[in-house]
């Protein structure tokens, strides 16, 4: 799930300006195998455009397991080329495909690193989106800096920029002694059921890990002169999904606000109003997607359809409201979804209600770990001669699978390219921003994977 903020400005922002004004101040210069990871990702960039476009062209949407398994057999020899060992974890037993992990044995007693990605995509096998498209310039229609095209960016483009991180510090020399798991799900866009098992594995690796470092969409936001920078991502809310059901005595309209009480209708109502005044905070959004209500009245199977029935002279016995929760924080979702029980158990005449919340991607935080890991970045881009990155409004950043770990290990999101368009056909990866972020990625694992535990 990348950041869904697309901008008009996008198409303006390649690579930040060299040593502008925001530059970190006498920053180190890079050592000589740093030089030669910046090298390498250059020297491979046309080969990372080739796989780009290979995996891009294999559908792989989550409910596609020949699709997804596909992908992975494309990035099984790309790992073991670096030295890794590949294993596909099945979860068919979720309605899924799999995940593929690629391990990295390295110097006893460094940090361990946790690699996330995932093979999937929104698209469908049915999806007339489909191709991997190289844009032109319009002046002299040579090729440009955009690629379009299925998970171009979310998140085929951020795992190409994972391996060329990987290629360029095997070239330096730097990747025989890092101690590195990456862990590639199958089923980001649509996790399987039940979520405990399809993300049972992740989460272990996770508490054996000692950093996680999610290479899902650089985020990009507008500055103090309307142009995008680059920001740094130390949190995600979490999303989770919720429904109100509401069973009231029914009878004819001319008794409605009598002994029969206000129906099922109202009663949803209130209970709809109070949430909206009193659960929201900073940081914290819902949104009721569906409703609906009548003398009968119920969502299908797949909890994306509904049907009612009614007349406007029988007060209506059943409605019901399915919505989104997000937050910050453990504790800010544990107070919310306490505040929204709360509610829907006070008295309505003539109505009974429940709640039910779904399992659904947790809270990253903002811990002073992740704040850590960002300050590291920010020591590589002063070597690289780039401004510092701010962190990104949370807000601004949909949910994902290193929240999952979150609450086991500190964690960095967005080391894969930017890019506009995620989850629709328009989607378009800025290429020269996955080079950038290659050689950003090479540089800062291979400082965290030389540090002791």
């Amino acid at each position: 799930m990348q950041n869904r903020h697309a901008s008009a400005l996008f198409a303006a922002a390649l690579l930040l300006p060299i040593c502008a004004p925001a530059c970190a101040q006498a920053a180190p210069a890079l050592t000589a195998p740093e030089k030669r990871m910046v090298a390498a990702v250059a020297t491979n960039e046309a080969r990372d455009l080739a796989l780009l476009e290979k995996l891009v062209n294999q559908n792989s949407g989550s409910h596609n397991i020949a699709g997804v398994k596909a992908v992975a057999e494309l990035l099984r020899p790309e790992f073991e080329a670096l030295g890794f060992t590949v294993k596909w974890l099945p979860m068919e037993q979720t309605g899924r495909a799999g995940h593929l992990v690629a391990t990295h044995t390295g110097k006893p007693g460094t940090k361990r690193l946790l690699l996330i990605g995932h093979l999937d995509t929104v698209f469908e096998a049915d999806s007339p989106f489909q191709t991997y498209t190289r844009l032109l310039n319009i002046s002299d229609r040579k090729p440009s800096a955009f690629a379009h095209g299925p998970g171009v960016a979310d998140n085929k483009g951020g795992v190409v920029a994972m391996l060329a991180a990987l290629r360029a510090m095997a070239a330096a020399g730097t990747l025989k002694d890092a101690n590195i798991v990456a862990f590639l799900t199958g089923d980001e866009e649509d996790a399987g059921d039940p979520q405990a098992a399809a993300r049972a594995d992740l989460i272990a690796a996770g508490k054996a890990a000692d950093i996680a470092l999610d290479f899902e969409g650089l985020a990009r936001d507008e500055g103090p002169d309307g142009t995008l920078v680059d920001k740094g991502s130390i949190a995600r809310r979490s999303a989770y999904s919720w429904t109100i059901g509401v069973d009231a005595k029914s009878g004819h309209s001319s008794g409605v606000f009598g002994a029969n009480g206000d129906g099922a209708i109202y009663a949803l109502a209130r209970i709809l109003a109070a949430i909206r005044a009193e659960v929201p905070e900073p940081n914290l959004t819902l949104n009721v997607g569906m409703i609906v209500g009548g003398a009968e009245a119920e969502f299908a199977a797949d909890l994306a359809h509904g049907s009612a029935t009614g007349k406007t002279n029988i007060i209506p016995a059943s409605a019901a409201a399915r919505g989104d929760l997000r937050t910050l924080s453990p504790e800010q979702n544990a107070r919310a979804q306490q505040k929204m029980s709360a509610i829907v158990q006070r008295d309505y005449p003539g109505a009974k209600a429940t709640i039910h919340f779904e399992d659904g991607y947790p809270p990253m935080a903002p811990t002073e770990g992740n704040r850590a890991l960002l300050a590291k970045l920010n020591e590589v881009n002063g070597a690289l001669g780039l401004p510092a990155m701010a962190p990104l409004d949370p807000v601004k950043r949909g949910a994902g699978d290193i929240s999952f770990v979150a609450a086991d290990v500190p964690g960095l999101v967005g080391l894969g390219p930017a890019s506009k368009g995620d989850h629709t056909p328009d989607e378009t990866v800025d290429l020269a921003s996955l080079t950038l972020q290659a050689k950003r990625a090479a540089l800062l694992m291979s400082r965290l994977a030389a540090e002791k535990r």
